[in-house]
């Protein structure tokens, strides 16, 4: 399996990919320059052909999910710095559902998805990454229940690696910084996590470590879940995609043409075509040189399907 550069040209620092079922198109977002972004991309080697359609967005995007209301899909939710919105179709008007908790001037929005159920979650990055100040928030508009963010989890500092297992069990969040993806039991109906542990650990990254140096693997970015359970995990700075098994095992390594990947997805009609965005925003020039498809969205085709996105219901 291979990569290949399924949609030119590149982001600054692309992110929330989704596959949206109804309308075959890629979607995502690029934080760096405020935009939404969709595309459909060539599903062929070589060069992405997918013409991309960008949406400017008045601050940061940190994540976006399809967004659907009774029982109609329509539009998005997206999570800008300050606070979570709904907008009806692309390019339409931006409704604030909730306004953010944070401090916006030092923390914003970061990775992001709806669960299974059709709530939306959404962590933050506390920006000066000092201290674990970042938490993980939820929004549950579902049956006009009126809007209002709820405290999920913290003792973060960059929020990341969202992802729920094919039971709906179980609860998986990483912090990029402290190189640790944590997992919950999590009762859906009830919206209770419990029982916290530490999923998989990885060392820190060695002091003095720059860009083109070995001994160092990565550090956990976004992430997605196949329909066996397999949770792949974009190693930013470490130029590669793991998959770990339930139990937390990694039983698959693929290098990416990028030394930043940072986050998969799942599309294509059959979902196995598995997309992974990367981001080449204050990157050396000898790194760029090195690997000039950061940036882009990448693909390649897998074996095991992934889960279908989730909606937000609202």
């Amino acid at each position: 399996m291979t990569w290949h550069i399924a949609v030119v040209p590149p982001s600054a620092l692309g992110e929330s990919p989704f596959w949206h079922p109804d309308e075959q198109q890629l979607y995502w977002i690029d934080i760096a320059e405020r935009q939404l972004c969709r595309a459909r991309p060539s599903q062929a080697q070589g060069q992405g052909q997918g013409e991309v359609e960008r949406w400017s967005m008045p601050s940061e995007p940190g994540c976006i999910a399809p967004a659907r209301s009774a029982g109609i899909n329509s539009g998005l939710v997206i999570a800008l710095r300050e606070g979570v919105y709904r907008a009806r179709q692309w390019g339409g008007a931006l409704e604030l559902l909730a306004p953010a908790l944070h401090d916006t001037a030092s923390t914003r929005f970061n990775d992001g998805k709806a669960d299974p159920l059709g709530r939306f979650w959404a962590g933050t990055i506390y920006e000066p990454r000092t201290a674990p100040l970042a938490q993980l928030f939820s929004l549950d508009c579902r049956d006009a229940r009126p809007p209002a963010l709820q405290r999920m989890a913290g003792n973060a500092t960059t929020a990341n690696g969202l992802a729920w297992s094919p039971d709906a069990r179980t609860l998986y969040w990483s912090d990029t910084p402290s190189h640790a993806i944590r997992a919950w039991d999590w009762d859906a109906e009830r919206n209770v996590l419990s029982r916290e542990r530490v999923f998989y650990q990885w060392p820190a990254k060695p002091a003095g470590w720059h860009s083109g140096m070995a001994g160092y693997g990565g550090r956990p970015d976004g992430a997605a879940v196949d329909a066996q359970g397999h949770y792949y995990v974009a190693m930013y700075e470490g130029g590669r995609l793991l998959r770990l098994s339930p139990a937390g095992q990694v039983t698959a390594e693929w290098a990416v043409p990028a030394s930043c990947p940072t986050m998969p997805c799942f599309g294509g009609a059959d979902l196995k075509t598995l997309y992974l965005t990367t981001a080449r925003q204050g990157r050396p020039a000898d790194e760029l040189q090195r690997w000039p498809a950061s940036g882009c969205v990448l693909a390649m085709r897998v074996d095991v399907p992934g889960l279908p996105v989730n909606f937000f219901e609202g």
